[in-house]
């Protein structure tokens, strides 16, 4: 098993400067959001943080006093997609990341379920991208880093939501990089393994059901049996990437996808 959760600590071994950068993160609240949060608003960042979960963003806004960027919350639903497009006006910097999993063979999947996983991980972020771009053309500058998976590069079983929606957030982000190169706007996938996050965690108990095996063993033969590297991802690995491709220096860096996975495709 894992250990607890424990807040996030933010290494800074690479400089990166985000000063007057206005950025757009989903999914604030916790994860992979929530670090991506504090390290553009630590490069200077004017930080705009989408959630649903009011309480977890006005934690996270608390927990960045003190940075040379700031966060500002939003309390977003993104099934409300003419709500996420108008969030996304004027700004610099995308970070579609928000997420929902459920572990479910297929021909149990509740369709309803289905839908919404649809609609929060592939049509709010298209929603998304379309209220920024019209900015980011016009000053000819502009970052946008969606939060894909290795599953947005490989399948597993009983996640046909999931891995149907990242399969087609891979697509949507390249086409938006040959369409905004050449305005000056990039557009890339980060594509971590399993991650130390809340939604990982949850998934140890759904597998091991689907599975009927215990969690112990749904860390090792399952959610690590494909991986190198024999360990979860960190949430503030995941957030130095994203900020990477935010700097002027990954301006020749559009259309591609960029595995955190520990040498799972590697195979």
């Amino acid at each position: 098993m894992t250990a607890p959760l424990a807040p996030a600590p933010l290494p800074r071994s690479v400089t990166v400067d985000l000063g007057g950068r206005t950025a757009l993160v989903t999914g604030a609240a916790g994860g992979i959001g929530r670090a991506c949060a504090l390290r553009l608003a630590a490069a200077g960042a004017k930080v705009t943080a989408a959630d649903r979960n009011a309480a977890g963003l006005e934690e996270l806004a608390a927990g960045a006093a003190g940075l040379s960027g700031t966060v500002e919350p939003l309390v977003l639903d993104l099934t409300d997609l003419d709500a996420a497009e108008q969030a996304a006006a004027g700004t610099d910097i995308l970070v579609n990341n928000a997420g929902l999993q459920l572990v479910c063979p297929i021909a149990e999947f509740p369709p309803e379920v289905f839908h919404t996983v649809l609609t929060v991980m592939l049509e709010a972020p298209f929603r998304l991208i379309r209220g920024a771009l019209p900015h980011m053309y016009g000053q000819g500058w502009g970052r946008i880093v969606n939060l894909s998976s290795v599953h947005g590069l490989r399948a597993s079983a009983f996640k046909s939501a999931y891995v149907s929606a990242k399969h087609g957030l891979e697509g949507l982000s390249k086409t938006a990089a040959l369409e905004g190169a050449p305005h000056g706007v990039t557009s890339n996938c980060v594509n971590p393994g399993y991650v130390r996050t809340p939604l990982v965690e949850r998934q140890l108990a759904d597998q091991a059901a689907a599975h009927g095996i215990p969690e112990e063993r749904v860390l090792t033969e399952v959610f690590l049996r494909d991986a190198a590297l024999k360990r979860l991802v960190e949430p503030h690995e995941v957030a130095e990437a994203v900020a990477y491709l935010c700097t002027p220096q990954a301006s020749f860096i559009t259309g591609t996808s960029l595995a955190l996975d520990g040498g799972w495709t590697a195979h």
